[in-house]
């Protein structure tokens, strides 16, 4: 309960964090917030040149396909890579001033989920205007984005605080990004990848919630709910876990910063 106290007395702190978190990411851009929008929109048709004409890959409304599990994904890598080295860019302001330390996390990842829910409107309009459509599985959605938000946030917590002490995490942090991200369902089927790695897409979260995204906003039929209980308990764990981990390593952050 103390967490929440201390959450709901700085509330205007971290309300304003976010708000510098989603402005300052487009600080003297001239297209400002609509890069919100672009960023995915140019991946996507990128992706969709690539893979069903040059690499042949044969799925039907390909562009839907891979636009339900593109989007997730970027807020996903956009938080964890910004999350992680979060705590040591606000450095100046820690030694400073005093409030709750995991406000910093929280922000970043708030205002990706900020960012990310932007996106599913334009998501949401091809999926419309594909004909592709809706079903009453969308009503699914707000639980996928609560447990990726809870995961994520989870990961930051952790990855910010021991990048304080080791900042080498942040050029593994995307190295790891990038390999997750082929084995990870995105731009293909699950049961595409090869039987022996049928493991790593049990392993990995992502994985699980891109095909339950997919599942829901795509497939319309329900996805694998035993799953993605078993994530929603786990997300809860590890969501504790790297709270107690960011909460004892941040004694030492002034001194390290």
């Amino acid at each position: 309960m103390k967490v929440f106290k201390e959450l709901y007395k700085y509330r205007e702190l971290l309300k304003n964090n976010i708000k510098k978190e989603i402005r300052g990411k487009y600080k003297g851009s001239w297209l400002g917030v609509v890069w919100t929008f672009l960023n995915p929109l140019l991946m996507l048709l990128v992706y969709s040149i690539v893979f069903p004409y040059i690499l042949r890959v044969n799925v039907e409304h390909y562009t839907i396909f891979m636009m339900v599990a593109l989007v997730p994904w970027t807020f996903f890598t956009t938080a964890v890579q910004t999350g992680t080295g979060s705590v040591v860019e606000n450095g100046a302001i820690l030694k400073k001033v005093y409030f709750p330390r995991e406000i910093i996390p929280i922000s970043v990842v708030t205002s990706a989920l900020i960012n990310f829910l932007i996106t599913c409107i334009i998501m949401f309009l091809f999926i419309l205007f594909s004909g592709v459509g809706f079903s009453v599985h969308l009503l699914l959605f707000p639980g996928l984005v609560l447990i990726q938000y809870i995961i994520t946030l989870a990961i930051v917590f952790v990855l910010s605080a021991i990048n304080v002490y080791i900042r080498d995490v942040d050029h593994f942090v995307s190295i790891i990004i990038t390999l997750a991200f082929y084995v990870t369902p995105i731009v293909y089927k699950a049961d595409m990848l090869p039987a022996k790695f049928s493991w790593a897409l049990k392993v990995n979260p992502m994985a699980q919630l891109i095909e339950g995204y997919r599942a829901i906003l795509y497939s319309h039929e329900m996805p694998d709910v035993r799953m993605l209980g078993i994530w929603a308990i786990i997300s809860l764990v590890i969501l504790v876990i790297g709270y107690v981990i960011f909460k004892r390593s941040e004694r030492k952050f002034v001194e390290e910063l």
